[in-house]
């Protein structure tokens, strides 16, 4: 069986092609087409016509991309740039008008549980207890759990780039007090789940997203070339050393750092600082980088689950319409369904 994956970012639409053997997503063929959606919709604002239509062109691309590839139809989502949009109910009918594909918006808790469920299988069942970090564009994504999904999933508005707009606009670098502000708002909304975690005590703590492995590079790991079997780790003192390198440094200087790329030099700061106060606050001093993540996710859910469960979980463009939108891309604190 060849299947295929559509994941709509804060920066790219990535494609992802695999064989389902024995179980595991094996990948044959990956694509992306940079949009940076983030840098042109304001916060709490909506997705101007000009990115719809050049995201409708890039869904399509990706489309075209798997059918040569022999696969399936694509499970195509868009994270939080979308889903938090006040359009988002707009923006889903018209990539489905235009290009036939069902581009659905995950809700964050089950962008978490996805994401766990990939970290566990890569992991494996040895890691024990497990914690989950992922910071993306829009949102953070904290989980814990014992069994295959987990038994508590919390997403903040704590993304990369969210903060970037909402705290640095237009400093290059930010000023301290920038940067003190948006510490204190990392703290604020992340003293619940960080409490948990801390009671939860894992055993084996992991981060996924681009930016966990872009700090873990500039904190010493091996480069991506080396492929994904190196063991890739970030330690707390590590990553604090490495916001001193960048919180002075504009955007330009940031991007000739190790690991850290030009379109993501402008939130790497905010990504940093994110991670640096969410490990602090769970207590974690070290974090497995794992290579695997939400489109992994989604494909072993459907290689484990069968086709049904993406209709379950998916917020459809009724299902939009009808909750209307959540501008703070927040979800609250919850407990996830038993691990089976």
């Amino acid at each position: 069986m060849r299947m295929s994956v559509v994941d709509v970012g804060s920066n790219t639409v990535r494609l992802v092609v695999a064989d389902a053997e024995g179980g595991v997503p094996l990948p044959v063929h990956t694509a992306k087409w940079r949009l940076r959606l983030s840098e042109e919709v304001p916060h709490g604002g909506n997705v101007p016509d000009e990115a719809v239509r050049r995201l409708a062109d890039a869904v399509a691309a990706a489309a075209r991309t798997a059918e040569r590839w022999g696969a399936s139809a694509p499970l195509a989502f868009a994270t939080a740039v979308v889903r938090s949009a006040p359009n988002c109910a707009e923006v889903l009918r018209t990539v489905r008008a235009e290009t036939g594909v069902r581009l659905s918006t995950l809700p964050g808790e089950v962008e978490a549980e996805l994401t766990f469920l990939a970290a566990r299988r890569w992991m494996g069942w040895r890691s024990g207890p497990l914690a989950l970090l992922d910071i993306g564009g829009g949102s953070l994504e904290v989980a814990f759990g014992r069994g295959r999904l987990p038994d508590f999933v919390a997403s903040l508005p704590l993304g990369a780039n969210r903060l970037t707009h909402e705290f640095f606009p237009g400093q290059d670098p930010p000023s301290p007090d920038s940067v003190k502000a948006l510490r204190r708002k990392v703290r604020h909304q992340l003293r619940d789940a960080a409490a948990r975690i801390r009671w939860e005590g894992p055993r084996t703590a992991v981060a996924t997203s681009r930016t966990f492995q872009q700090l873990s590079r500039l904190c010493g790991s091996a480069p991506g070339r080396h492929g994904p079997f190196v063991e890739r780790e970030l330690r707390r003192e590590d990553l604090r050393r490495a916001i001193a390198r960048l919180a002075p440094l504009p955007a330009a200087e940031r991007a000739a750092l190790p690991g850290i790329s030009a379109p993501r030099a402008t939130q790497s700061l905010a990504g940093a600082l994110v991670g640096h106060t969410t490990m602090k606050l769970t207590g974690l001093k070290t974090v497995t980088i794992c290579p695997w993540a939400i489109r992994e996710g989604v494909l072993l859910r459907h290689i484990e689950d069968g086709p049904a469960w993406w209709s379950e979980v998916t917020r459809d463009i009724e299902d939009t319409e009808s909750a209307g939108s959540n501008a703070s891309g927040a979800v609250p604190l919850r407990i996830a369904a038993p691990a089976r």
